[in-house]
């Protein structure tokens, strides 16, 4: 049943887009700036004077928002239970969307269905599918984060653009095809509606839904979109394969809330303009082994830079055979967090550290492939406020992303040569790394650049930690529903989601492309 809900299929529906939209007044909606204060919707013309002063400003809104709509009663229907959603209405601008539900331990059975208005035009889209299927990307069942009470269930976001209009409904199962003469309640309030409340019916929908609209907030006015173009290859390192895998140094337990770093050393990257916050300056210094403090993007190095990076990185942890030859890529181009506008204020303080990187398990965003490369660092700061403020994790949940022309960024706080502890693989997010390519990827295969991309990417990180990106691990399961809790799994060292978790992630078009992730990742190791 799940995996019939994991394409999106588009279904256009003519009727409603001549559908009447709301009136703002009618809409009741819970609008959080980045502060957490309730703010009022501004009809169109005041938005449309405010987005142009800020554009032409000095500085835009940077932290962006988020706006939170109650789902209401649409049909009631005995045999499917009761429909849920929101009529045609003007809302705030936002880009990115999803529907988030109170219990995060509740999986959805139904289809989400949603369709917006682009600010730019006036147009309305045709209706179009949201992945359902997302909470099993979070944070291992018994894990702090998981148990912080601030978690939620939530479909995965789904990326729209610059929008200001949206209309939304939510179809439990069976799926009985699109709802017939459905009565749009349109005008009385919102407030107070959630799945399962309709007239006093029983709804197969988790309580609480509610619709969530993110304004990913602006970049700095000079601020490369996305950073400089990925870098040259590395020539590919030859030689034999070796007959042994190196040794794994000792796992020692994980360690607790880590220390934020320490100022960094001085170095060639030109620093981004402007005053940092102590939080900003924090998440930048994690990675002072290898920029200054501001970076805006880490450089690539060639192989024997990359060698002579480790052996000052790891020092005596590395064995006689791994310093005359570590198995290690080149280390890529990496788009800081500062580099794609991380509003640090939104994520907790302090860093959380496995103790090493066994396996990396690859995921895709589901958020639709309708983005432009430019647009990577808007839809990042997208997921990060979604994860953030909508799933109530620690941090965004992956500790990288991989967008369709091969630009890598970092993710989640604490260091990207460091073991961070993600959330991205439900029951084993220790000792591994959580890559995610941006798109969805079930039926439309990923760029080539992507693909290499993460190649590059895995054999630099699963490098640090001596992992051969063709062979198998042994990890330990959190808990989830392939694994219970305790068992010790064999995994590929480079791995997608589904295989840790019943899951479509990555997407079937992208799973298939992981033998020759492995491939390339143990050539550019020199393996």
């Amino acid at each position: 049943m799940r995996g019939i809900l994991a394409s999106s299929i588009g279904v256009t529906c003519a009727a409603a887009l001549a559908l009447p939209l709301a009136p703002p007044a009618a809409a009741s909606v819970s609008s959080v700036s980045s502060a957490g204060t309730p703010a009022p919707v501004a009809d169109v013309a005041t938005r449309t004077v405010r987005t142009a002063a800020a554009r032409t400003g000095a500085r835009a809104d940077v932290p962006g928002s988020t706006q939170s709509l109650p789902l209401r009663p649409l049909t009631r229907d005995r045999a499917s239970g009761t429909v849920l959603g929101l009529t045609p209405r003007t809302v705030r601008t936002f880009s990115l969307l999803g529907v988030v539900w109170e219990d995060p331990s509740v999986d959805l059975h139904g289809r989400v269905q949603v369709r917006t208005r682009a600010a730019s035009t006036g147009d309305w889209t045709d209706w179009q599918d949201v992945e359902t299927h997302y909470t099993q990307h979070g944070a291992d069942p018994d894990s702090s984060e998981a148990a912080s009470g601030k978690a939620r269930g939530a479909t995965a976001p789904l990326w729209v653009g610059e929008s200001d209009g949206v209309e939304v409904r939510v179809l439990p199962e069976p799926d009985a095809g699109e709802p017939e003469d459905v009565d749009p309640v349109g005008t009385g309030s919102d407030e107070g509606a959630s799945g399962g409340e309709g007239a006093g019916e029983v709804s197969t929908l988790p309580a609480g839904m509610r619709l969530d609209l993110v304004d990913p907030g602006e970049a700095e006015p000079g601020e490369s979109a996305g950073g400089a173009e990925p870098q040259a290859e590395p020539g590919e390192s030859g030689g034999p394969e070796p007959q042994a895998e190196p040794g794994e140094p000792g796992e020692p337990g994980e360690s607790a809330e880590g220390a934020e770093g320490a100022e960094p050393a001085e170095g060639a990257e030109v620093p981004r303009t402007g005053v940092m916050t102590a939080a900003a300056k924090a998440a930048s210094a994690a990675n002072s082994a290898l920029v200054p403090l501001g970076a805006t993007q880490i450089p690539s190095l060639t192989a024997e830079e990359t060698r002579e990076e480790l052996v000052a990185l790891r020092g005596t942890g590395l064995t006689e055979q791994q310093q005359a030859k570590p198995y290690i890529g080149p280390r890529p181009s990496i788009v800081t967090r500062r580099g794609w506008g991380a509003d640090e204020s939104l994520r907790e303080k302090s860093f959380v550290y496995t103790s090493k990187v066994k396996a990396a398990f690859v995921h895709h965003t589901a958020s639709g492939n309708s983005y432009s490369c430019s647009q990577a660092p808007s839809l990042i700061r997208g997921f990060y406020r979604y994860h953030t403020k909508s799933l109530g994790w620690r941090d965004i949940g992956y500790n990288f992303l991989v967008d369709k022309c091969g630009r890598i960024y970092e993710g989640r706080a604490g260091g990207v040569a460091k073991p961070v502890k993600g959330a991205h693989t439900m029951g084993f997010n220790s000792k591994t790394t959580g890559i995610a390519v941006i798109g969805s990827y079930g039926s439309k295969k990923p760029s080539s650049k992507a693909v290499k991309a993460v190649a590059r990417l895995t054999a630099w990180k699963l490098g640090l930690h001596g992992m051969n990106p063709k062979k198998k691990t042994s990890l330990t399961s959190g808990g989830g529903n392939l694994y219970a809790k305790g068992k010790k799994v064999k995994m590929k060292v480079i791995s997608g989601h589904r295989d840790g978790f019943n899951t479509s992630c990555p997407g079937g078009k992208l799973h298939k492309k992981l033998g020759s992730v492995r491939s390339k990742a143990a050539g550019y190791q020199g393996r």
